[in-house]
Parts: structure tokens; sequence; C-alpha cells
């Protein structure tokens, strides 16, 4: 096992608390040697870092900030279930961009959680991706993501 908890430390990154299921579901989820997120919002402290539709009420630099905090959350899920530390790899990642009419750059958007991926990670953090528009996420949040990663 890699020691990603000390890389985590190195770059000054603190998982946050395992953010509670809004609706009937678990966090994470493992089946064989993959985990699973649900798909998470950007909460900290149990509030939306911002609402609303990217390229409209929020800007793309802000969603993207938001989809790294995403991904900080689904991995405080896999931390919870496995351990950080139990991570092979960074197999995909999916992120959903609640989007203004004619906003096109959900690729920039979804980078903020593949770039803290890559960060921690490193090629072990390279991995596929869907970015994916649409018309609204759940409490109104302007990014959700989910990863699958291999243990």
């Amino acid at each position: 096992m890699a020691a990603w908890s000390e890389r985590l430390a190195e770059l000054g990154i603190e998982l946050p608390p395992v953010v509670p299921p809004l609706a009937a579901y678990v966090p994470a989820v493992q089946t064989g040697n993959l985990v699973y997120t649900a798909g998470q919002l950007p909460l900290v402290s149990g509030e939306l870092t911002a609402t609303g539709k990217v390229g409209a009420e929020v800007t793309p630099e802000h969603a993207n900030e938001a989809a790294r905090v995403c991904a900080l959350n689904a991995l405080a899920a896999i931390n919870s279930l496995v351990g950080v530390d139990a991570i092979k790899r960074v197999v995909k990642v999916v992120g959903f961009v609640a989007s203004a009419p004619g906003f096109t750059g959900q690729p920039v958007v979804i980078n903020g959680a593949s770039n803290v991926l890559g960060e921690i990670f490193g090629d072990a953090g390279v991995h596929a991706r869907s970015a994916v528009g649409v018309s609204e996420l759940p409490l109104g949040a302007p990014v959700e993501v989910e990863l699958i990663v291999e243990v």
C-alpha cells in the first residue's frame, strides 16, 4: 500500500469529515477491488461553497474550486470505508456541472477534481473521466463529482 496519507500531509491537505448522505444511499461502496463513491457536492461544514449555474451565478473558476472540494469529499468517503492508503489508483472521475445555457466549459470545471487527484496520487491519479453538463443538481449545487478507485 502507498502512504497517500503522508502525501496528503505533505501537501497540507486534510480530508474533511464524511458528508452524511442526503437521501437513501451510502457515501461509498466496495465491490471486489473497486470502490465507488456516491456523487459528492461541494459541501464544507455542511454548507455548499456556491449555488447556481456555472456560466451565470457561478464563475468557471469558482466551480473549478468547488470540483476540488467534491473530490476531497469523495476521498473522505473512501477513507472512511477502506482507508486512503488502500488506494492503488484512481480509475475514473465523473463530474456533473449545472450549466447555464450555452456554457460549454465543463471539462475546465472538472479539472478542479482531476488536478487535486494528480497532486495527491501522481501517476496513480491519472484517470478516465466524463464531464457532463446538466440543468440542475441537488440543493442547487454547481458541481457534483463521483470517483471510482482501485484498492
